[in-house]
């Protein structure tokens, strides 16, 4: 059996949010409680995330939101070469947020710059046309740099509660289609 981890942002996803949804709807689904969602160390939050994939049983898929988004980058590129690294078998990552922008908060540490290097697993980066926190053209450009399928929503903001996608079930089935190419 296969491991969803669910890897919010900032403030983490509240009950409203398609990841939380997903969460209580996929019974291998589990959410990386990080332990400060509103003042994020990138530091913190990659160990706390190793560690979950270092402790989880069998092929694991990411699914991450907005700041998960540049952990799983993040933990791509300093995790790689690690054994446990080969688990990860895929990603979702969706809204990702311009973390090099300048007034993108101070007190979320250590995510800028965006990893721009290849991921090793297969990725489809979902982003939408309007995201108050990142222009379309730059997740276009992260998705084609980590070697990831890319999906224009439309007009959805930050794809969170607020874009009333309920449990998302367009993204759910991109996440399928990840499970079923696993290696």
């Amino acid at each position: 059996m296969h491991t969803l981890l669910i890897l919010p942002g900032l403030y983490n996803s509240d009950a409203e949010h398609w990841q939380t949804r997903w969460e209580a709807m996929l019974p291998n689904a589990r959410r990386v409680q990080q332990q400060d969602w509103n003042a994020p160390k990138r530091e913190d939050w990659l160990a706390v995330l190793d560690a979950a994939i270092r402790s989880s049983d069998g092929p694991v898929f990411l699914i991450a939101h907005s700041l998960g988004c540049a952990l799983t980058a993040w933990w791509s590129v300093q995790c790689r070469d690690q054994p446990h690294a080969s688990k990860v078998k895929g990603a979702l990552l969706v809204a990702p947020p311009d973390v090099e922008r300048a007034d993108f908060p101070d007190f979320v540490t250590g995510f800028a710059p965006m990893p721009r290097t290849a991921l090793p697993f297969r990725t489809i980066v979902a982003a939408s046309s309007n995201d108050p926190w990142c222009a379309l053209s730059k997740a276009q450009n992260w998705a084609a740099d980590w070697g990831a399928r890319f999906h224009d929503i439309g007009p959805r903001g930050h794809i969170n509660a607020d874009s009333g996608l309920g449990a998302w079930t367009e993204g759910r089935a991109w996440l399928e289609e990840l499970q079923s190419c696993q290696s």
